[in-house]
């Protein structure tokens, strides 16, 4: 699988252990990582590029985006760039892993409710096991999915919720399916 790494750059100097394990991790596992924008680059280098640099940087992060499988963001430190390419990466439908080692999770992701975006805390000894559990579950392992016919009418009505909605169709009907249970107790 293809995954997007991304992280601080700003904190690269404090983190750059925990980024480089996280990677590590990933391409051991024979999956291909899209970092060498975060571990290459420092501040006063990002400083440095001309607009039309920064242009081109932008064009290039939107295609490695488009062509990942999922993003892994480590987010010990905060930092906008990254919160705007975890939206991006989620407005391009792809399931986020947000990582973070020390103290809460990100406010403004902790209570987003989107069914990719994960945020989960992890230590030096555990953070293979998060990310092995995280990849399960968006290949399926942990889900139990089917498929099923619905007549055209009933596309079109998913079709137009999931647009109003802004949200996935399945999203959508896991929470009819939640909302009944409730209902019921179960």
């Amino acid at each position: 699988m293809i995954i997007y790494f991304t992280a601080s750059i700003a904190a690269k100097n404090q983190y750059i252990n925990k980024y480089q394990k996280i990677i590590s991790f990933l391409e051991g596992q024979g999956h291909t990582v899209i970092a060498q924008h975060i571990i290459n680059s420092s501040e006063s280098s990002i400083r440095l590029l001309t607009r039309a640099d920064r242009l081109a940087f932008h064009t290039q992060l939107e295609k490695w985006l488009k062509s990942c499988d999922f993003v892994v963001a480590e987010t010990s430190f905060p930092s906008i760039s990254v919160g705007y390419e975890i939206s991006l990466a989620l407005r391009l439908a792809k399931p986020v892993l947000v990582l973070y080692s020390e103290g809460d999770p990100p406010s403004l992701l902790a209570h987003h409710e989107n069914d990719r975006l994960y945020c989960e805390k992890y230590s030096k000894d555990d953070v293979g096991k998060v990310i092995l559990d995280f990849i399960d579950y968006i290949q399926g392992k942990n889900d139990t999915r089917f498929t099923f016919f619905i007549t055209p009418q009933e596309a079109s009505y998913l079709d137009e919720v999931s647009r109003k909605e802004k949200l996935p169709k399945s999203v959508y009907l896991r929470q009819l399916i939640e909302k009944e249970m409730k209902e019921r107790g179960e």
